[in-house]
């Protein structure tokens, strides 16, 4: 299938480390209040940002840099011990005014185009299911897009992603504080990816990652607790992880 994309170069691009796969596909909002005003920034050059495509809300396809090109996307982050994520990763910048300037659903058609732009990524570079994330994931102290509003679930079933099928939403009860008692957590998170020290007991770092990770993959209610549906929710991702 051929996917119908526009080209607006964007100039904020540069090399690709020679030695570095391209490993990691990750997805962004653009937070901003208009598409267009998005698409201004990641072109210009003062801004110093860009990604390689752009989906709007009405499934247009916009490709700024080359994906033989590193991007400004990521910036400060970390995945599966990884720094330095631009120039490994393909990224995705998704129309939505965000958190602070009213964010909202994803549109159907937006997603669907997400979704085959991901599948043809895919296509062309040896991306492990496990390393299709969210800017949260990789930089959750700066970060919350593309959020909880984002549905991972769908394209995980369209064979974008990893998503723990048929584990329901056990609550948010039974929420952990102690170090003991977050050993087990913290061993989760990290094998998943996330930058997380292994030992202490619940303090604002760790929520953050606990944020990062129930907007991802448990989105019912993003609270930074250890609760009970979060933890079921993280036990039920290790399997999947290969």
């Amino acid at each position: 299938m051929t996917i119908p994309v526009r080209d607006l170069p964007s100039p904020n691009h540069d090399m690709r480390p020679t030695d570095t796969p391209i490993d990691m596909l990750i997805l962004h909002y653009t937070g901003m209040q208009t598409a267009q005003a998005a698409i201004d920034r990641l072109r210009d050059p003062a801004a110093q940002v860009s990604s390689h495509y752009l989906v709007d809300e009405d499934g247009a396809i916009f490709r700024l840099v080359p994906e033989t090109r590193r991007a400004w996307h990521a910036g400060r982050s970390v995945w599966r011990g990884h720094t330095a994520l631009n120039g490994r990763s393909v990224g995705i910048e998704i129309v939505n005014p965000g958190h602070d300037w009213g964010y909202r659903d994803f549109p159907v058609l937006q997603l669907a185009a997400v979704c085959d732009l991901c599948l043809d990524i895919l296509g062309r570079h040896s991306i492990p299911q496990r390393n299709v994330v969210a800017h949260s994931d990789v930089a959750p102290d700066r970060k919350q897009d593309p959020g909880e509003k984002f549905d991972w679930e769908a394209l995980a079933r369209n064979g974008v992603g990893l998503w723990p099928d048929g584990v329901a939403d056990a609550g948010t009860g039974d929420p952990i504080q102690d170090a003991a008692g977050l050993v087990a957590v913290r061993e989760a998170l990290a094998t998943i990816g996330y930058d997380v020290v292994h030992d202490g007991p619940m303090d604002p770092a760790l929520a953050t990652v606990l944020s990062a990770f129930q907007r991802h993959w448990r989105p019912e209610a993003v609270t930074g607790a250890a609760d009970i549906g979060t933890r079921t929710r993280l036990q039920a991702m290790l399997p999947l992880l290969g």
